[in-house]
């Protein structure tokens, strides 16, 4: 009997528009593919008519600047925050589900670091949506907008510029923003949420990591440099500017070197 293939398990989990069913999804592959009984296929050319990603009707998806302000000394101005990271999340789980799927030719390594990710955003959400319900919302009762998957639409056509804008870049400003958002979270009295960024953090940093591991294998399959490829790709691909300040331990443990770090401070 043939195992079943873990990139059209991917795909399956991607999707599927139910949040917590995907989450289901994900586990269960996860679980399979660590028992050895879904296998990566990294050589099946692979193609999808579905919707991509599934994802519920709410929340709806505005530009970032009508999602509203969120003040964090009211329980509303919380809600609205916490509800903003799942959002994050949520759409983490389909980044790296898309990951498997869309990209052939890959050592299998990749294919499994990827559904690592994908099973700790999966994790992430659920947390999230848990505490949310504690305050008395769920996910999608709020306005959320959508330029993280926007980043990963752009970049479909090349695994290279998709390891290093979306790992590299867009999720790598969360290692830098989740310091300051835990610090009010626990001086607004929430320590549940900030419990949960903890276990984002200590996450997210694998997560940046096995980004720039398959960054930096790619270029050398390509013989590139590692910085002016970032830069020529940054400028192609229109990828927003990170700006500081900037958690440059986190950012060391998830394999950014001292050039880089020197190259993001001085253009941050």
């Amino acid at each position: 009997m043939t195992a079943p293939k873990l990139r059209a398990g991917a795909l399956h989990c991607l999707i599927e528009p139910d949040p917590m069913a995907k989450v289901a999804a994900v586990y269960a592959l996860a679980d399979a593919a660590q028992q050895g009984m879904c296998v990566p296929d990294p050589h099946t050319e692979m193609t999808s008519s579905a919707e991509i990603p599934g994802r519920p009707q709410r929340p709806e998806l505005v530009p970032p600047l009508q999602v509203g302000r969120r003040a964090m000394n009211t329980p509303e101005g919380r809600a609205m925050l916490i509800h903003a990271l799942a959002h994050i999340e949520f759409n983490a789980i389909n980044l790296a589900l898309d990951a498997i799927w869309r990209f052939a030719g890959m050592p299998p390594e990749y294919y499994t670091d990827w559904l690592q990710v994908a099973r700790e955003e999966a994790y992430h959400f659920s947390l999230l949506e848990e505490h949310l319900q504690r305050l008395g919302h769920g996910y999608g009762d709020y306005l959320a907008h959508d330029s993280l998957w926007e980043m990963v639409a752009k970049t479909s056509d090349d695994v290279l510029a998709r390891m290093a804008l979306v790992p590299r870049t867009l999720e790598a400003r969360g290692l830098d923003a989740n310091p300051p958002l835990r610090a009010k979270l626990a001086q607004a009295g929430d320590k549940e949420a900030a419990a949960i960024l903890d276990i984002i953090l200590r996450d997210e940093i694998g997560h940046v990591e096995i980004g720039n591991r398959w960054y930096g294998y790619l270029c050398r399959q390509r013989g590139l440099e590692l910085i002016p490829a970032y830069a020529d790709l940054a400028r192609q691909y229109n990828a927003p500017t990170p700006r500081g300040p900037f958690n440059l331990e986190a950012r060391r443990q998830a394999g950014f070197s001292e050039a880089e770090l020197l190259a993001l401070t001085q253009q941050g």
